[in-house]
């Protein structure tokens, strides 16, 4: 199976080098910022043409394409930026790439063919308030060596850490470069390789270790980030919590120093740096669990989580932003396809906190500070979370209907009932309600009715 694939390496370039990268980035920013202008001022043509009664085939075209913006910015680079050749040409690529991408999403969004939120139109980059970055897709980069990375106009500039995991596959043909992102993110430049890889079928080690796991159960959670149906609780690491303390003191001294000082630089990257130490921490365990997962089981099941609405609640937002609950799922989605797995995804309306995993019964009553679930009907005492991840494994071992296709499109497993009276907080709007289910009805025996 071929699929794209990035590697990301952190920079150690010297003076010189370090001045050139910002040189490019800031090539971008104003390649980006002269497209943006261009289309604006032809709107602005536009509408007034419209305004004068001009028939629609005299209209000024605005450029917005990718090629349309290259077109235009060769036509004018001579005019608006005499020293357009200090720096790669892909600077300035990479700058109407992103202007292209903007309008497109801008224009996706308004017509309906953009999901999620609307989508408003491009705004000017300035110089310190908007990321650092440029693209190269032509000549001769990538790495050279394990220890350094080959950029046009820039040189040869040292990695911190050794790319032999990269470099071995470029090596034997099972990789393929496609692009490389310079960036900045709190003051260090990293180069980020896009790589389409063959990635084979799992080894017998994997296998082995897929029919020893079985299906399992995921339940994410905050209290713990993940609770498993085989009795193991993840625990929260609570990053961001862990952190509060010198971000408070951090942004409190930001706030303070004077605007436009040599000392609110110093806090702004200060702040910036606890950020972004915060954010590797949370990738880092995030990545570890779910490659963790993918190898050991063969089949993943968990919720389809409402992650927007959960935040909606003022007193659990910023837990539940912490967690990355959503992150672990989009993971699991394409490792479990690497490692020869199957992802399972309940709906969400499944009430797998409310329903007793031994008998089926269901309480309609539980509250989210309940955090034991007690059965009226078998006496089953179990923990919360607990009880919801054995209900998402019984719910795949009940169906045996698979969710993935061989072409890794995830579907939607069935409900196992009606939906309960109550929902938890955060995963509906507040008077929503649904029909009761007798007591006594298993679990199996409803998905058999429902089908």
């Amino acid at each position: 199976m071929r699929t794209l694939q990035a590697y990301r390496f952190a920079l150690d370039p010297n003076n010189a080098q370090a001045a050139n990268l910002r040189r490019h980035a800031g090539a971008a920013r104003f390649a980006y910022n002269w497209g943006l202008a261009r289309v604006r001022a032809g709107l602005a043509q536009r509408d007034a043409e419209r305004s004068y009664g001009t028939p629609d085939a005299d209209l000024t075209s605005v450029p917005w394409t990718l090629a349309a913006l290259r077109l235009e910015w060769n036509r004018a680079k001579g005019e608006v930026a005499p020293w357009w050749s200090e720096c790669s040409k892909e600077a300035y690529s990479a700058g109407l790439d992103q202007l292209a991408r903007g309008l497109k999403n801008f224009s996706d969004s308004r017509k309906g063919k953009r999901k999620g939120r609307k989508v408003g139109f491009p705004r000017f980059k300035k110089r310190g308030k908007c990321r650092e970055s440029f693209r190269y897709t032509t000549g001769s980069y990538g790495p050279d060596g394990v220890r350094y990375v080959k950029l046009p106009l820039i040189g040869r500039v040292k990695v911190h850490e050794p790319m032999g995991a990269l470099t071995a596959k470029l090596a034997d043909g099972s990789a393929r470069l496609m692009g490389a992102t310079v960036s900045r993110t709190a003051g260090r430049w990293c180069a980020s390789f896009t790589v389409e890889v063959q990635r084979g079928m799992p080894s017998r080690t994997v296998v082995r270790h897929q029919k020893a796991g079985g299906t399992v159960g995921v339940d994410l959670g905050v209290k713990h980030l993940a609770v498993l149906s085989t009795g193991e609780m993840v625990e929260n690491p609570k990053r961001l919590a862990g952190s509060l303390c010198r971000l408070c003191t951090a942004s409190r001294a930001y706030a303070r120093s004077q605007p436009g000082s040599v000392g609110r630089r110093k806090r702004s990257a200060r702040l910036a740096r606890i950020h972004a130490k915060v954010t590797n921490e949370r990738r880092d365990g995030l990545r570890k669990l779910t490659t963790r997962l993918s190898r050991s089981h063969g089949v993943i099941v968990v919720e389809d989580l409402h992650v927007e609405g959960m935040k909606r609640n003022r007193w659990l937002a910023r837990a539940v932003s912490d967690t990355g609950m959503a992150e672990v799922r989009r993971q699991l989605a394409y490792k479990t396809q690497w490692y020869g797995s199957r992802l399972v995804v309940a709906d969400r309306w499944f009430p797998s906190s409310k329903t007793c995993s031994g008998c089926g019964w269901r309480n309609p009553s539980l509250k989210l500070s309940d955090r034991t679930f007690t059965c009226a009907e078998c006496g089953l005492v179990l923990d919360r979370d607990l009880n919801a991840a054995v209900n998402l494994r019984n719910l795949v071992a009940a169906s045996a209907v698979e969710t993935e296709n061989a072409r890794g499109a995830d579907r939607k497993a069935p409900l196992a009932g009606p939906v309960a009276v109550k929902r938890e907080p955060g995963t509906a709007r507040a008077g929503q309600t649904g029909s009761a289910v007798p007591s006594r009805t298993t679990a199996r025996q409803r998905l058999t009715h429902a089908s």
